[in-house]
């Protein structure tokens, strides 16, 4: 019985503490931009349900989504999963 008690309360917190990991409220356009070869990119800044903000760059039309600025490694395909790694991040 008590072992079924601590069971159920280790997995309700490890429930509640991934329920509570920032997650992407909102995603606005900032600007434009190009890089130092020319190469256009799009800003957008993401907001967070920890009230962060993060920045998200566009490259390739729109086609790869990075959490950062030009120099950013940690890139994603869709717009969506790159705003979850900018908050989870955070």
């Amino acid at each position: 019985m008590k072992a079924l008690q601590v069971a159920a309360a280790t997995a309700l917190i490890i429930f509640s503490s991934s329920s509570l990991a920032a997650r992407p409220t909102s995603i606005v356009f900032d600007s434009n931009a190009a890089d130092s070869d020319g190469k256009a990119y799009a800003k957008y800044i993401v907001k967070c349900s920890n009230g962060k903000k993060a920045e998200l760059t566009a490259w390739d039309n729109r086609k790869k989504w990075c959490v950062g600025d030009a120099s950013s490694e940690l890139c994603e395909r869709k717009q969506i999963n790159a705003a979850k790694d900018a908050c989870k991040a955070r």
